[in-house]
């Protein structure tokens, strides 16, 4: 087996987008791991990424130090066809043996099966690895799934960021290449600052080590979010309250500094009138700062930054941050109080000049749509119908505020506050707040029923509207976020509890838009989508792909029925009747697939010919009227439990009768009974299709 050594490769950079940092260091080091696997370079454990914003690398541990030997069959020519009766050498042999350089005695013959062949079998021995590294990882750095890639005066090399340096170690030998444009060497930089001279590595085993001390900074991605995190936490304590440490945020931090170093400052406290969330969009978008709040979750006049260097006067950095944020809370207290100065209603004039999508008209006339349909939702909904249909008509005059043009993400919140400073009622200040919600995966549900109404009908309508012009999702592109609202809508309706049938919802969706459009036409297709999104939203959640086949084969249009359902199935998945019945679905099925011409509707008792068909005949009747009170109950796991008495009469029919009789009579017959056994369980879903 060949040496094994450490590998270490680093590229040194200016300083690389944050918002790219942790994904092209994960790239880095999986590819680069696939790309050695791929070249029969074998190595142990996996590998080990690095980044700063000023470097990305990679140490892979137990690299051999010469790939794998490898064999390789050539087939050659028949041997009938290779040899003469008398036995010498044709000329398709000799060329066989010719191009591979032995000799025609060499060659192996080798029966196939078919014929018998001749074989060359050729033993590559493997090449060293310091000769293979500077292709393979020029190969890896050019593939790295950059957004955008510099070029800085070196032909025909291009990087996310202009490379100063590269670090190419095999163990405790520099390997000597050129990569990006740089050659490659042993000396690694320490932080821009406090270490700006080379930092000479000896092998990689010592990279962190180094670069930690006399380097002065923390290689390790984890390592600084994690240094990041305890300071962050022990400045807002000190600051009297608990930082709030978002998870993104906390990643972009740690790819904006080498050195952490968490200081707490403090604002005026005449700011908190303004609306807590226009302060953390301006501390955490703006300035990279973590917000402080009280034990009650109230915004306290404090944050905590993130420096990168240990100043010597670390007053001198609080104060100049402290600084930099007031003139940007001021900004936002201007903007808050100029917003207010013009009602809310004023700006839906201003909705007509903004155009929502060329051929479905501006934001007037989705907002138009949105408060129709939300009205008739509400009603459905027990929401207050006069309130919801207020709230979805100044749902987007947000979208006109100062505070909104410069915080796009606090469009709809600001519209709660504006609405609320005006007041209206609370109902309807939190329906425009809540209107975007879910946003996100895990994000809370609006809190009122008119919240419901308005963010369903925000959703069922871009999504009738965009599919209707021909513009649904493809692949990984999804400019108008479908599936988000997808996802949204039947989150919404189930976890809210709202018994809405989802067609008739889209068929009022459709029927708001323009004509012109066409938007009814795609009705069916919009539900499938939905169905689909509801597949992620099942799976996501632990239930088995094919239990959630099996209830949309029945196609219930009220997703909170769906959702009864499939709970319902996936617990009766723990019955022991449970296999039994689901392979007697599968048996039924296939039967009344073969036989359809043949199914009646009601099986005749004068026609039954023997006492298993009899006793399925009598359970099967005896059912019929419970499950359809249990289905309409929607007590489908009550429904199941009464269905699981038909296990064992199922298993005498089979057992006992020949369904496909030769007298077509009682062929038919039973064919019928079957079909309405299985229409029992079709009431709540397929069986047939559970694994």
């Amino acid at each position: 087996m060949a040496e094994a050594r450490d590998l270490l490769v680093e590229i040194g950079t200016e300083e690389l987008p944050s918002s790219e940092l942790k994904a092209l260091m994960d790239a880095f080091g999986a590819n680069l791991a696939t790309a050695l696997q791929g070249a029969r370079i074998g190595f142990t454990g996996e590998p080990e990424p690095f980044a700063t914003p000023r470097r990305l690398a990679v140490r892979l541990n137990g690299v051999a130090s010469a790939q794998t030997a490898e064999s390789v069959e050539h087939r050659g020519p028949p041997v009938s066809a290779a040899f003469a009766e008398d036995g010498t050498p044709t000329k398709a042999a000799e060329g066989f043996a010719g191009r591979h350089g032995v000799a025609v005695a060499d060659l192996e013959r080798r029966d196939t099966g078919k014929a018998e062949y001749l074989f060359h079998t050729e033993h590559q021995a493997g090449q060293a690895t310091v000769e293979l590294l500077p292709e393979l990882v020029t190969r890896v750095l050019n593939e790295l799934p950059a957004k955008k890639r510099m070029r800085w005066g070196v032909p025909g090399v291009s990087f996310p960021r202009p490379v100063h340096w590269a670090v190419l170690l095999f163990g405790e030998q520099a390997v000597d290449a050129e990569l990006l444009g740089v050659r490659t060497g042993r000396a690694s930089r320490g932080h821009r600052f406090h270490y700006p001279a080379a930092i000479e590595l000896g092998r990689p085993a010592d990279y962190e080590s180094l670069l930690l001390d006399p380097g002065h900074l923390v290689a390790g991605f984890a390592d600084r979010q994690a240094r990041i995190r305890e300071q962050v936490i022990a400045a807002g304590r000190e600051a009297g309250g608990e930082a709030d440490i978002d998870p993104e945020l906390l990643e972009e931090v740690a790819s904006l500094v080498e050195w952490p170093v968490a200081l707490a400052g403090r604002f005026d406290r005449r700011f908190l009138d303004v609306p807590a969330e226009a302060l953390v969009a301006v501390m955490k978008d703006h300035q990279k700062y973590f917000p402080v709040y009280d034990g009650d979750g109230a915004l306290l006049p404090a944050f905590v930054t993130v420096s990168n260097i240990a100043s010597a006067d670390p007053e001198v950095v609080r104060h100049g941050n402290e600084r930099v944020i007031e003139p940007r809370f001021a900004d936002a207290e201007f903007f808050w109080q100029q917003d207010r100065r013009q009602p809310l209603e004023s700006r839906l004039e201003g909705l007509k000049a903004m155009v929502f999508q060329r051929r479905l008209g501006t934001l007037h006339d989705r907002t138009q749509r949105i408060e129709s349909l939300a009205g008739r939702l509400a009603g459905r909904l027990g929401a207050d119908t006069e309130a919801t249909a207020t709230a979805a008509r100044l749902a987007k005059c947000d979208l006109l505020t100062e505070m909104v043009g410069e915080f796009p993400e606090l469009q709809g919140l600001m519209g709660g506050y504006y609405a609320a400073a005006e007041g209206y009622a609370e109902t309807v200040a939190l329906a425009i707040a809540d209107q975007y919600r879910p946003a996100f995966a895990g994000d809370a549900l609006p809190r009122t029923r008119e919240g419901q109404a308005l963010a369903l009908a925000d959703r069922l309508d871009v999504l009738m509207g965009i599919f209707a012009i021909g513009r649904a999702p493809t692949g990984d592109k999804d400019p108008f976020a479908l599936r988000r609202a997808a996802l949204g809508a039947l989150r919404i309706i189930v976890e809210g509890g709202l018994d809405l049938d989802l067609e008739t919802a889209l068929q009022e969706a459709a029927a708001a838009h323009d004509p012109a459009v066409e938007a009814t036409a795609g009705i069916e297709t919009v539900f499938d989508f939905m169905m689909e999104r509801f597949r992620v939203y099942y799976t996501a959640a632990g239930f088995a792909p094919d239990l959630f086949e099996a209830v949309r084969a029945c196609r219930p249009s009220r997703p909170v029925d769906f959702d009864a359902r499939i709970r319902a199935l996936h617990a009766f998945g723990e019955r022991t009747e449970a296999a039994s019945l689901t392979e007697a679905n599968k048996r039924i099925r296939n039967i009344l697939r073969k036989a359809d011409d043949e199914v009646g509707s009601e099986p005749d008792p004068g026609l039954f010919a023997d006492d298993a068909e009899r006793d399925l005949a009598g359970a099967v009747a005896g059912l019929d009227n419970a499950i359809g009170e249990l289905v309409a109950a929607r007590d489908y796991a009550g429904a199941l439990a009464r269905l699981a008495a038909l296990a064992e009469p199922l298993d005498r029919f089979f057992d006992g009768v020949m369904v496909m009789a030769d007298d077509a009579a009682l062929r038919a017959n039973r064919i019928a009974l079957l079909g309405r056994a299985r229409g029992l369980f079709l009431r709540i879903a397929d069986l047939s299709r559970v694994q």
